[in-house]
């Protein structure tokens, strides 16, 4: 039961990204011209109601994890939102570990960023106080939070990590 619960997280967590990537993510990377309005203002909003510089001015070295994003793990997206939906595929498990360690990897400088890094008072700050510094990195949390719950159930799941024993040994030739 607990498994099933899990899964049906991994396939929610799943489906959300396919919209928020192609409609949000992808903004740091794509001219603003191929996005309508409302998703434009909507980012907008997101970014200065959380302080958020990232999505505001994305350095390059955040454009280059949402292009990771893009290429690498948005074709993912859709078959393991399958994969945990039917639940118990076991098939799942190699790219889920893949999955889950690099998107935990990348939130490692994108939390670290947001909780260390002296923000200047420019047009679009980012977080000044500590409070603002935290509410941003529980926006960013749950990208890191269930990847590594993720990663956990692929390895400590026995649904997911089952082993087949030992090997039989071949049967001796005659001679």
């Amino acid at each position: 039961m607990a498994l099933r619960a899990l899964e049906l997280l991994f396939f929610f967590y799943f489906s959300s990204h396919i919209p928020i990537t192609a409609m949000i993510d992808l903004q740091a990377l794509l001219p603003a011209h191929l996005f309508p309005q409302q998703l434009r203002d909507l980012l907008a909003w997101y970014g200065e109601a959380f302080r958020d510089p990232l999505v505001l001015d994305p350095p390059g070295w955040y454009r280059s994890l949402v292009l990771c994003e893009a290429v690498f793990q948005t074709p993912f997206f859709p078959v393991a939102a399958y994969a945990f939906f039917k639940g118990g595929c076991k098939w799942i498990r190699t790219p889920a570990i893949i999955y889950s360690t690099h998107v935990a990897t990348t939130l490692v400088p994108i939390l670290a960023h947001i909780l260390l890094h002296e923000f200047p008072m420019t047009p679009h700050p980012g977080p000044q106080t500590m409070q603002e510094r935290w509410l941003l990195v529980s926006v960013y949390a749950p990208y890191l939070l269930v990847p590594v719950l993720l990663l956990l159930t692929m390895l400590l799941s026995s649904t997911y990590n089952s082993t087949a024993g030992p090997p039989q040994a071949k049967s001796k030739k005659k001679n």
